[in-house]
Formats: C-alpha cells, sequence, structure tokens
C-alpha cells in the first residue's frame, strides 16, 4: 500500500505538469511554426498550406515554415511529425492519403492515433474527366457507351484516392471492367487524357481538373459530390448520372503530435479557422475547385476518423496493399 508521503508527491507531481502545460499553452507560440507538408512544392497540399500558413502567421506573429518532405504517399512527413515533440511547432499538412494509408500501407511505423487533428481546411471531390474530343458530354453517356468494353483510367499514381475511388466506383456501382494507367504525377496523367491516349482521368478538381475544364482542353463527365461544383457548374454529381450515393473527396489537414496540449490544439485552431473565413482566401480556394471548411478541433477529429472508416472500406473492398 503506496505511503501518504509518495501519494502527495504523485499529487504534486501531476499538478507540475498540468501546470506546465498550461504556461506553455499561454506564452504559445514564442517561436516560428513549421507546417512539414507531405507532397512535393506546387502539389495540392503544398498550395493550401502556403495560403494558410501565410494568414496564421499575421493572426499568431510568428512566422510559419513551409517544409516539403514528399514521398511515400505522404508517410515520409507523417512519421515525422508523429516523433515530432508535442509543443505545437511541428505540424503535418497532408491530404486524404493520411486516412488511406492507415489501412493501404502497413507497418508504416505510425497509427492514426499518433495525430490530433487540428484543422480539416478544404476538400475537393474526385471526378472524372475525359478528352475534349470524346463523343460522351456526360457520365451516364460515358458509362452507357461503356457497358460490355474494357476501358482504362489514368490516375496520379497506385493508392491515390483518386486511384481509389475510380476503381471502387467502377467495381462497385458502374459493374464495368476498368484497367487502372498510373502515372508518375498529375501533369503527366492529365496530358495524356488531353491528347486521348487514355479513356478516363480520376482527379480531384482542385488537382488541376477544374482549370483545365474550365479551359476546355478536357471535358468534365462528373464530380463525385453532394452538389455541382462552383468553378465547373456545367459538370454534373455522380447522383445526377444515375449512381447516388456515392461521394469522395479529397480534403487538405492540419495535424498535431498526438500528446499536444488541447489549449495549443484550440490557439491554432481558432487561428486556422479565422483564416479560412477570410472571403479572399474563400475566394482563391472555391475557383481552383475547393470548398473551404470551418470548424473545430472536434469537429476535424470526427471528420477524420470518418474519412479513415470509409477509405478504408474501400481499400479492405479492392484488396489493395502497399507493404
Amino acid at each position: 500500500m503506496p505511503s501518504l508521503r509518495s501519494v502527495a508527491y504523485a499529487a504534486v507531481s501531476v499538478l507540475t505538469i498540468a501546470g506546465a502545460g498550461q504556461v506553455q499553452a499561454q506564452t504559445y507560440p514564442a517561436r516560428d511554426i513549421t507546417f512539414i507538408v507531405a507532397f512535393a512544392a506546387g502539389g495540392v497540399a503544398d498550395t493550401v498550406a502556403r495560403m494558410v500558413g501565410q494568414g496564421v502567421a499575421a493572426k499568431l506573429g510568428r512566422n510559419v515554415v513551409i517544409e516539403n518532405r514528399g514521398g511515400a504517399g505522404g508517410n515520409i512527413a507523417a512519421t515525422a511529425v508523429a516523433r515530432a515533440e508535442a509543443d505545437g511547432y511541428t505540424l503535418l499538412v497532408t491530404t486524404t492519403a493520411l486516412a488511406i494509408n492507415e489501412t493501404l500501407r502497413k507497418n508504416s511505423g505510425f497509427t492514426a492515433a499518433d495525430f490530433k487533428s487540428v484543422a480539416i481546411v478544404a476538400s475537393s471531390p474526385e471526378s472524372l474527366i475525359t478528352g475534349a474530343g470524346n463523343p460522351a458530354s456526360n457520365l451516364a453517356e460515358f458509362m452507357k457507351a461503356a457497358q460490355g468494353k474494357s476501358i482504362n483510367f489514368g490516375s496520379a499514381g497506385v493508392g491515390s484516392g483518386s486511384h481509389i475511388a475510380a476503381e471502387y466506383f467502377f467495381k462497385v456501382h458502374g459493374k464495368i471492367a476498368a484497367v487502372h494507367v498510373p502515372f508518375q504525377g498529375g501533369a503527366p496523367a492529365m496530358n495524356a487524357t488531353i491528347g486521348g491516349q487514355i479513356d478516363l482521368l480520376s482527379t480531384t478538381l482542385g488537382g488541376g481538373g477544374a482549370a483545365q475544364i474550365a479551359g476546355g482542353k478536357v471535358k468534365g463527365l462528373g464530380v463525385a459530390s453532394e452538389k455541382r461544383v462552383a468553378a465547373v457548374p456545367n459538370v454534373p454529381t455522380f447522383a445526377e448520372a444515375g449512381y447516388p450515393g456515392f461521394e469522395a473527396s479529397s480534403w487538405v489537414g492540419i495535424f498535431a503530435p498526438a500528446k499536444t496540449s488541447p489549449e495549443i490544439v484550440a490557439t491554432l485552431n481558432a487561428a486556422i479557422d479565422d483564416v479560412i473565413k477570410d472571403p479572399a482566401l474563400r475566394q482563391k480556394l472555391t475557383s481552383i475547385g475547393f470548398e473551404p471548411i470551418n470548424g473545430t478541433a472536434k469537429q476535424a477529429e470526427d471528420y477524420f476518423r470518418a474519412e479513415v472508416t470509409k477509405w478504408g472500406k474501400m481499400v479492405t473492398a479492392l484488396g489493395l496493399s502497399i507493404n
């Protein structure tokens, strides 16, 4: 049985630790914050990270340093942040890949439980597009013409959200044979679509799809969202094409190491939420095919956990795995 002295010591220790955490939160941030972006410069995550980072720096009075650490489908950056000091100065900016990789990639060295959601800042629906010369004007027409045939579709890589969403759609909802053609990035995949080298491209609107559709270089067949998207209002939803119940989006989120104090997470979330409310920033995001997202850290956490489950079901149904 523990002595009264040991019990008292333990109680003092707990109070000391809690007090230290409160002091740290009160003085946060005392130095620059680093956003470790899980993908290369110029990509979707990087673009949004720089937009948000600039605003957060202004709100909190500290620089936000952008550090790109691409590779392994986002896992190199995620590993770095999972192992970082939980002090609010090293944050992960990533995409749906973090939710997907929980099921897709084995032996990552971390799990979703190693992160605390700070904010989900924007989402962009997956879309199916084709070359401008394709006779189909929408997804319903394309799918009707594809019945009984083998088609192919491209994406920016094996295991990406665009790959998984399209393959799951064709297998479960479309009931047609579709061969995946992976590319090393979105630019070559888009070029192949423009040149008619592949039947379809699965991509997010925010990943360049909206701009190319608006420019007339490709034809948008459908968006996997609840409603049409302002950047490409003439592109129907999958539900309008006769495939209700299928929605998939890629999002950009900001995460901290799991042991980061709730007070620091709340400070970061409040700053980020204010940035996302800015009309100029919202217009920028909307114009490139994103939907800005506001919410508390709790709402971000609930959203992320639901996405882990949703994408996990699709990965499992397709039997995909990357070691």
